[in-house]
């Protein structure tokens, strides 16, 4: 076929536009997919996207969210981290992130009150939260509890000697009260003498008090209890079981008994491993499992404590949190001398339960409030969340997991492990056989056809 000049200068110009067009619809494409951005998660059970609760819970948060995590320059663990982060940034455009060295960013770091790498901050409406794991479940429940409007309370009682929430002595609780304020939960005293709590107390905190409380007092803490008040309450050694300082009638009503005596633990090889100097320094390694201590993956200290006992009731739910070791013993007689288990003394054997969580359903008279149950801790030790031991191992952990516990955090978000069937293929000896049939025998005779196909269609030209 013959073509005349005229005709071949209007191919070429078509061959032009074209070659113009394609350009253009590419770099129209580029510029569509840094502006926009549409994915589709086929995946089985969406599990390369968030859930629908925490899809609601970013729209209710109108505000910049921040979040800083502190990792080594690690490339493979950037993109994995990126992959979840992004996740809720596509539901909310100014959820921010960074991921930040704190070798590099020294100062930051300090400014977030990071201590260890792998540490992720979350910042809400001039509140912030450190936690230590990324998944959905742990996100999603950091930015709920930052969300809330108003601000939850613990009210230490005061005036008897106990633990200062302020204060700045090694036995007060400053830095504990400082990690919960950047919770939003604040920490306040309140003397029983010159007021009855507040009926909208949430968490009421007694620190070990060394002078009795009066019958007045009691009676607050009682009336608290009674309308579904939460409640920690920390004894340390010192006082008779019989007396408590005056709040024998609290640990009647809840049914509990606190162990006459120090709980030891002798075990000179487990001292010398941990660096503990004294036997009444008693190391918490294994955990019974419980919302509090589900994330503590490494030992708490108890400096000087006592065992408590947990009497028989149907009232109340008992966990045991925190115990110690099978070789310990409540120990009656002075430290001084030579620590030696003696039954006929009154010394009774370990474990000894240091901490116990009590939990019990609520009746729909409750005149307090309108929660489904209410939650109370007892531990023989308040030493543990003073300035001086906040810091050893997980003791600021567990002191804030027990305050969440409180509050009933622990029930805020409830995320779905989304399983992953689609990730495994699974053939029978039939199916394995077909489709080695057809990519080995059926595909390379269905090339070679159509190959001889075409050779002899071309020779017939």
């Amino acid at each position: 076929m013959k073509t005349s000049k005229t005709i071949r200068l209007q191919l070429q110009i078509q061959k032009i536009i074209f070659i113009i067009l394609l350009l253009c619809v590419v770099g129209l494409l580029a510029w569509a997919s840094q502006k926009y951005s549409v994915q589709y998660d086929w995946t089985a059970g969406q599990r390369n996207t968030i859930s629908q609760s925490s899809i609601d819970l970013l729209a209710t948060m109108q505000d910049p969210v921040t979040v800083n995590v502190y990792i080594q320059d690690d490339p493979t663990l950037k993109t994995a981290i990126e992959e979840i982060l992004n996740r809720y940034k596509r539901e909310k455009n100014n959820f921010n992130f960074k991921l930040i060295n704190p070798d590099i960013n020294i100062e930051l770091a300090q400014l977030d009150k990071v201590t260890r790498y792998g540490q992720i901050v979350i910042k809400y409406q001039g509140r912030s939260e450190i936690v230590s794991s990324l998944s959905e479940a742990t996100l999603s429940s950091a930015l709920q509890r930052l969300s809330f409007s108003g601000n939850r309370s613990a009210v230490f009682i005061e005036g008897h000697g106990e633990r200062a929430p302020s204060g700045q002595e090694n036995t007060d609780y400053s830095q504990f009260t400082n990690q919960l304020t950047a919770k939003g939960i604040i920490s306040s005293s309140h003397n029983l003498l010159k007021a009855p709590l507040a009926d909208n107390t949430d968490v009421l905190v007694i620190a070990s008090p060394e002078k009795p409380l009066l019958k007045g007092e009691i009676e607050h803490i009682r009336k608290h209890i009674e309308n579904g008040g939460n409640l920690l309450w920390m004894m340390d050694p010192g006082t008779s079981s019989e007396q408590l300082n005056g709040l024998s009638e609290l640990a009647q009503l809840l049914n509990i008994k606190f162990v006459d005596g120090i709980v030891v633990d002798n075990n000179t090889n487990l001292r010398k491993t941990l660096g503990i100097q004294h036997p009444a320094m008693i190391p918490v390694l294994d955990y019974y499992p419980h919302a509090i201590t589900k994330n503590l993956s490494y030992n708490t200290l108890f400096p000087v404590s006592r065992g408590i006992t947990i009497e028989d009731n149907d009232e109340w739910k008992s966990t045991v949190i925190a115990q110690s070791l099978p070789q310990s013993w409540s120990e009656t007689k002075s430290l001084i001398n030579e620590l030696v288990f003696d039954s006929n003394s009154g010394d009774l054997a370990g474990p000894m339960p240091i901490v116990i969580a009590l939990e019990r359903t609520l009746n729909e008279n409750k005149e307090k409030s309108d929660k489904a149950s209410q939650r109370i801790i007892v531990a023989g030790d308040s030493d543990f969340l003073s300035n001086s031991y906040i810091g050893v191992g997980a003791n600021l952990n567990l002191g804030l997991g027990i305050i969440d516990w409180l509050n009933g955090d622990d029930d805020l978000i409830s995320i779905d492990i989304k399983n992953a069937p689609d990730t495994k293929l699974q053939l029978d000896d039939t199916e394995l056989l077909i489709i080695s049939f057809g990519f080995f025998i059926l595909l390379p005779a269905g090339l070679l056809f159509i190959g001889i196909f075409i050779w002899f269609s071309r020779r017939k030209r």
